[in-house]
């Protein structure tokens, strides 16, 4: 199992009338998670990119526990549960405040796609050879 976390702090721009987060940006919460763990494995968006690899998103799924509030220091907890053998990768998240109370969950399944031809693909091997040590 592939296990990061993140550190967002909730800034008013985040935040609806009543000082809660709005819905919709828990996906970019998401978003950043993925980017920060894949930046801890040592490659950013950028490089896969440069290998030929994109990785759009397919599906997405949200679970909204207790609300983010203005200046909360959220954790995003992101999970990679077992290592891609095929097309799809499957990050899961779990957000917390800063009391440690779990606020979100979320699923978001992406696919290895070779740039050039939108063909799917598997994971980059360096990539994979990275992964493979945690599971």
């Amino acid at each position: 199992m592939f296990v990061t976390e993140t550190h967002i702090r909730i800034h008013y721009a985040l935040t609806d009338q009543m000082g809660v987060v709005y819905h919709g940006h828990y996906a970019q919460f998401y978003e950043i998670g993925r980017a920060e763990a894949i930046r801890q494995l040592g490659y950013t968006y950028k490089d896969i990119e440069a290998m030929g690899i994109i990785m759009p998103v397919v599906s997405m799924s949200s679970k909204f526990l207790r609300p983010a509030k203005y200046d909360d220091l959220i954790t995003v907890k992101t999970i990679l549960n077992a290592l891609p053998t095929d097309h799809s990768i499957t990050f899961n998240f779990e957000i917390y405040n800063n009391a440690d109370q779990l606020l979100n969950t979320g699923v978001v399944t992406l696919y290895f796609m070779e740039a050039a031809t939108m063909r799917r693909t598997s994971m980059p091997t360096a990539l994979s050879e990275k992964l493979s040590g945690y599971f």
